[in-house]
């Protein structure tokens, strides 16, 4: 298994993982799972708190330290992960998305990956399989 740290030009550093879930249970079983193998993972309820967390970061304008990775939800209130995702791209964040939904069609699975993102897994996600389509995500 592969350490959860990615080397920058000053010195290694955890990787910093923002999950953005509107269900609570399965919030904290992503929080939870991601924190277990080593990430420093931010948490936010819905895409109202993901739009505000992208528009504070550093190279946004704003303070709050860059992320390695975005877990996101597809349908949230506020703001889709879809729509988090294009409005990323759009500022020039080349941050890596993983989309999840329980309600994705082939279409779905199209527009995630034509906006960049790095996978669309299906819920309910197998937690081996998020863990291991994060670790490609901050490895590569």
């Amino acid at each position: 298994m592969s350490d959860p740290t990615l080397t920058t030009e000053a010195a290694p550093r955890p990787v910093r993982i923002l999950v953005a879930e509107d269900d609570d249970a399965m919030r904290a079983l992503l929080v939870r799972t991601l924190s277990r193998a080593g990430y420093v993972v931010v948490e936010v309820e819905d895409g109202y708190e993901l739009g505000d967390y992208l528009a504070m970061m550093r190279g946004q304008g704003g303070t709050l330290a860059p992320l390695d990775l975005i877990v996101s939800d597809v349908r949230m209130p506020g703001r889709t992960g879809l729509e988090a995702l294009e409005r990323l791209r759009d500022q020039g964040v080349s941050c890596p998305v993983l989309l999840l939904s329980a309600f994705a069609d082939a279409e779905t699975h199209a527009e995630a990956l034509r906006l960049g993102a790095r996978q669309l897994l299906d819920k309910p996600v197998d937690l081996d399989v998020l863990k291991e389509a994060v670790r490609e995500a901050v490895t590569h």
